[in-house]
């Protein structure tokens, strides 16, 4: 995990130009496939063959997120890429699914510090990893420094705090395995 403070000047200037690029790929109809392509490899650092992010899709960088071939992210994901996101080929995220790499201490005194007279917030990261031919259900939150096996299935509106093995159903709040598959 690292710390970093995300209204830096180089982080702002990241943070500018995604939200332009995410503007322009929401807006952009689903049968402009080129544009949306052409958007998608500029916005993300890997876009696999035939993935598919059904609008709207939000980020905070974009460039830490790396997807396989034929990934698909349905309605509302978020992303918030402070680190590595990686998602593995054929992997289906649900309506909704919200992915952490990013979060803040716990404590105020640790999270909280004066920036010329305002409040900043210290942010910390961990990477996220989705393996190959897992299925996230929708409305899922993916927290920071977990690792989902391959062909894992996650339940709808399961809270993953922390790493799944592959090829198990899990679910629940938190997020524990409820069977092999």
């Amino acid at each position: 995990m690292y710390e970093f403070d995300t209204r830096g000047a180089d982080l702002m200037e990241k943070h500018h130009r995604t939200r332009r690029l995410l503007r322009r790929y929401n807006e952009t109809p689903s049968d402009a496939g080129e544009t949306r392509a052409e958007v998608l490899s500029k916005l993300l650092g890997r876009v696999g063959q035939g993935t598919w992010i059904e609008p709207p899709f939000f980020c905070d960088y974009g460039e830490n997120i790396f997807l396989g071939a034929g990934v698909f992210l349905n309605f509302n994901c978020t992303v918030l890429d402070g680190a590595r996101v990686e998602i593995g080929e054929g992997t289906l995220l649900g309506p909704g699914v919200q992915i952490y790499a990013t979060s803040h201490p716990l404590a105020a005194g640790d999270r909280i510090y004066d920036r010329d007279g305002m409040p900043g917030y210290h942010t910390t990261a961990a990477p996220v990893t989705i393996g190959r031919h897992v299925w996230i259900g929708g409305g899922a939150i993916i927290l920071p420094g977990v690792t989902i096996g391959d062909g894992t299935t996650i339940g709808a509106g399961a809270v993953v705090t922390s790493s799944v093995p592959e090829n198990v159903f899990a679910a629940g709040n938190p997020c524990r395995v409820i069977r092999a598959l």
